[in-house]
Formats: structure tokens, C-alpha cells, sequence
């Protein structure tokens, strides 16, 4: 498939998943524009491909998000791809969670979506064909012990997906959710270290709790998930819209 003379833009596009769909999409045509909050990280995904442009912005600063598309814009043109891929995770016992971890999550996993699907929104509305996919997780499917407050996150950004899909059928946009299991990036490193630091497991056993349920047994790579956003941007994925796209080896 092709994505020439299309606009697409990653968000967390500096690691993970967010930098392999970046080449993955780039590697398609598309002009990308990838964002997030350290220049030094996004250069270096940038520097992998000539078609690929950074710009600095933190999704859950809305003015600084829509300063920063509307330069990639200027160079790019209007948005036709926005992928939502930033997100952050903590894991804490239920009973050890406050009310500002829950907040920290909600600001960039759901709102920062929010943010980046309604700026582009216009874009794609306008021009009659778009898609809008956000990067969530089978956390927004089901729950998982220690992550309370991202799954919550998570099946907030799912429920919007459906309600948006909804709205914007008729325009030529599809809306949809990729819902990898654990995957094989920097937050999965990070969740396994805060496990054992919160409930003073071996890291193997950490690990062994966050792959035990994927009947496969092990992580899921980001250029996995990049892949099946490639699908749903392509003509083929045009009827697909309102789902939640488990990655996950069967685990869901």
C-alpha cells in the first residue's frame, strides 16, 4: 500500500511503538511528522528516514500541541493520519494508588488522545477521508493486578474511540484502537521495575506475571503494532471503524 502525499502524525513518536510506526508509515510514502516532549529522542528516530520530521510537544499542553501541528502543517500540509501513541504507565496496589496517579494517567492517556484526534479532527473532516487511531492497550479490554489506574485510562480512550466512530462514519474517517498486550518497549521495562519496587517480586517474576496470560508467552513487539496500523491506514481497513484491535497472542 501507499501513503504518498498523505499527511500522517505520530505522537510518542520518539520510542516504541510510536517510532516504529513512524518508519514503518514513513517506509509507505507518508510525510511524518512525529511529536513528543525530548528533541534528543525524536532526532534520532528522524534521522532514520528522510521523510520523517520532529517537532516537541507534550499532548496534555493543548496550545503548545495545535502551535506544533500547525507548523508541521506548514510543511506537510493538513493532517490525513493521526496516530495517538503517546501514553505513560505506573503500577502501584490499588490500596497504595492516590488520587494525582490516577490524574497523571487520565492527563496523558486519555486526554492527551483527546487532544490530538480533535485537533486533526477538522483535517480530516474537511477533507473526506482520514483516520484517526489510537494507540491503547488490552488493558482497555480487561484488567491486570498493579495497573488499576491505567486500565481505567485505557478503557476510557476505547469508549471514546466507539462514540467518535460513530460521528464520524458519514465523513470519510475511520476511528479505531489497537490494544497490544504487553509490548517489548522502555514502559514495559519501567512497569516491571516499579512491580518490584512496589511489591518486592524478582523481576523475573514480574515478567512472568505481565506474559503469563498471552497463551504465546512472551511480549509483543512494537513493529507488530506498527504493522496493523499500516493495515488500517490502507484501503482495505476502509470499513473497519469503531474497533479495538487486540494484539495480544490470544490473550483477550
Amino acid at each position: 500500500m501507499s501513503l504518498a502525499n498523505r499527511h500522517v502524525v505520530v505522537t510518542g513518536g520518539g520510542s516504541g511503538v510510536g517510532a516504529a510506526t513512524a518508519l514503518i508509515l514513513a517506509e509507505a510514502g507518508g510525510a511524518v511528522t512525529i511529536l513528543g516532549r525530548r528533541a534528543d529522542a525524536l532526532a534520532a528516530v528522524a534521522d532514520q528516514h528522510d521523510a520523517i520530521t520532529g517537532h516537541v510537544a507534550d499532548v496534555t499542553n493543548r496550545a503548545a500541541l495545535a502551535s506544533a501541528l500547525d507548523d508541521a502543517r506548514l510543511a506537510s500540509g493538513p493532517i490525513d493520519v493521526m496516530v495517538a501513541s503517546a501514553g505513560i504507565s505506573t503500577s502501584k496496589p490499588f490500596h497504595r494508588l492516590a488520587a494525582d496517579d490516577v490524574t497523571e494517567l487520565m492527563s496523558v492517556n486519555l486526554m492527551g488522545v483527546f487532544n490530538s484526534f480533535q485537533i486533526a479532527y477538522d483535517d480530516v473532516r474537511k477533507r473526506g477521508w482520514g483516520r484517526l487511531i489510537a494507540v491503547a492497550s488490552t488493558a482497555g479490554l480487561t484488567g491486570y493486578p498493579y495497573v488499576s489506574h491505567y486500565c481505567a485510562s485505557k478503557h476510557a480512550v476505547i469508549g471514546m474511540v466507539r462514540a467518535l466512530a460513530q460521528e464520524a462514519g458519514s465523513t470519510g474517517t475511520t476511528v479505531n484502537a489497537v490494544c497490544p498486550s504487553y509490548v517489548d518497549t522502555p514502559m514495559t521495562s519501567r512497569t516491571i521495575d516499579n512491580i518490584v519496587a512496589q511489591t518486592g517480586m524478582s523481576s523475573e517474576d514480574a515478567m512472568a506475571a505481565l506474559t503469563s496470560a498471552n497463551p504465546q508467552g512472551r511480549l509483543i513487539t512494537p513493529k507488530e503494532v506498527a504493522g496493523t496500523i499500516l493495515w488500517l491506514c490502507s484501503d482495505a481497513a476502509a470499513s473497519v471503524n469503531g474497533q479495538a484491535i487486540a494484539l495480544d497472542g490470544g490473550e483477550v
